[in-house]
């Protein structure tokens, strides 16, 4: 069944290349001195990949795996929302980390490429 969007196969090989990319993007937060916090984390405003914490700040962190290791699309607003809102259910349900500094970065994964981090990508209010 391919729907207009590709062979289930397609589809299979895509999530896994996303979940790879998602684990890239958090052994590089991990080398860069952050304890990973959370992955994956789904609340049905929205959906956060990774939720990383060095130091004093917090980071929410959205990964984007790239086929052909060009820069990234701008993410949507309503993807900015939805991934704020996560991140407001989260420090609703962990309210320890409230105090925090909180940030919203973007993780770049190409195929034949190193994740780049792109750190403050956007702000709550954008």
């Amino acid at each position: 069944m391919t729907g207009g969007h590709g062979t289930e196969a397609d589809k299979r090989q895509a999530w896994r290349f996303g979940r790879l990319a998602e684990t890239a993007g958090a052994w590089l937060l991990r080398l860069k001195g952050y304890r990973i916090v959370a992955r994956g984390f789904r609340v049905p405003v929205g959906e956060i990949d990774i939720i990383a914490r060095r130091g004093r700040t917090l980071a929410f962190v959205e990964v984007k795996a790239r086929a052909d290791d060009g820069a990234p699309e701008a993410l949507t607003r309503r993807q900015r929302r939805r991934i704020t809102r996560a991140a407001e259910a989260f420090l609703k349900a962990r309210p320890a980390y409230r105090g925090l500094d909180l940030r919203f970065d973007l993780m770049v994964v190409g195929r034949r490429s190193p994740p780049r981090h792109l750190a403050n990508a956007w702000r709550a209010d954008d």
